[in-house]
C-alpha cells in the first residue's frame, strides 16, 4: 500500500497524537480527559442505584454509559437533547456500555451499579472510540478504589480495553480518521479490542460503497495496531505518579 496524503503528512498507519489525563475534575476522582487529535472527551465514573430488571436479585453488578456532545463541541452548534437521548446518541451509549461490560466480571461487583459519563467538549472524529478508551480508564479508577476499600470480593476487570476508528480513503485503509477524512471515507469502521487481542465489537459499513475482504483485513490490522498503542497509553495514565 502506498501512503495517502493526510493532515501534517500523517502516514496511513499512524494514529493522531493522544493523551489521557486522570483526576481531571476536582469534583470526581474517577475523571479522565482523553484527547485524540482535536477530539476531547471528559469521561467520569460514578456509582448509581439503578439495575436493569433482568439482573435484579442475581447478586451481580452493572455498568452503563451516557454520552453527549456539548453544543459548541462542533463548528456547527449541536442542539441539546432536552427530552432524553435519541437515535445516534442512544446507539453510541449502548456501544460504550457493551464494550465496558465485556471486560467486567459482573459477579465480582455484586449490587454495584456504575455509570460512565462521556461528554464530548470538542469533536473532530472518533468521539465514540475516544469515549470507550477514556471511559475504560475512568471505570478502572472507580473499581480499583472500591476493591482497595474492600467493597468488592475481587477486582472485576479482566482485561484492558480500547477502541479506535479505521476507514478506507481513496481506496486505501487508514487509521484513526479525523472529521474531514470521515466525511470522504468510502468505508467507516470502529474496532473495540482487549489487550490480549480479543474483539469486543467491530462496526463496519460502506458509505455508498462496498469493500473487499482485503480491505477488511487491512482495517482490522490497523485497528489492532492502534488499540495496542492506546492500551499502552492507558497503562501509563494509570501508573502511580
Amino acid at each position: 500500500m502506498k501512503n495517502i496524503s493526510r493532515e501534517k503528512d500523517r502516514a496511513y498507519d499512524e494514529r493522531r497524537k493522544a493523551e489521557i489525563i486522570t483526576g481531571y475534575l476536582d469534583s470526581n476522582p474517577y475523571s479522565v480527559l482523553i484527547t485524540t487529535g482535536k477530539t476531547k472527551v471528559i469521561c467520569t465514573a460514578t456509582t448509581g442505584n439503578w439495575m436493569p430488571p433482568h439482573i435484579k436479585n442475581q447478586n451481580k453488578g452493572w455498568v452503563t454509559a451516557e454520552y453527549s456532545m456539548l453544543p459548541s463541541s462542533s463548528p456547527f452548534r449541536i442542539r441539546r437533547e432536552r427530552a432524553g437521548a435519541k437515535g445516534r446518541t442512544r446507539e453510541i451509549e449502548r456501544m460504550i456500555a457493551r464494550s465496558l461490560r465485556s471486560v467486567c466480571e459482573l459477579e465480582m461487583m455484586p449490587m454495584e451499579s456504575v455509570i460512565v459519563d462521556c461528554d464530548v467538549i470538542q469533536a473532530d472524529g472518533g468521539t465514540r472510540t475516544a469515549s470507550i478508551t477514556g471511559g475504560f480508564v475512568a471505570l478502572y479508577l472507580l473499581l480499583d478504589d472500591l476493591y482497595k476499600r474492600r467493597k468488592l470480593p475481587r477486582f472485576p476487570i479482566n482485561n484492558f480495553l480500547a477502541a479506535t476508528s479505521v476507514g478506507v480513503i481513496h481506496g486505501q485503509a487508514a487509521l484513526d480518521l479525523d472529521c474531514a477524512e470521515d466525511q470522504i471515507a468510502q468505508v467507516d469502521m470502529n474496532v473495540v479490542m482487549t489487550e490480549n487481542g480479543m474483539f469486543s465489537e467491530i462496526q463496519a459499513s460502506g458509505e455508498e460503497a462496498t469493500f473487499s475482504p482485503a480491505h477488511l483485513t487491512d482495517m482490522v490490522k490497523l485497528g489492532t495496531k492502534g488499540v495496542k498503542e492506546l492500551i499502552q497509553l492507558q497503562r501509563e495514565a494509570l501508573s502511580p505518579k
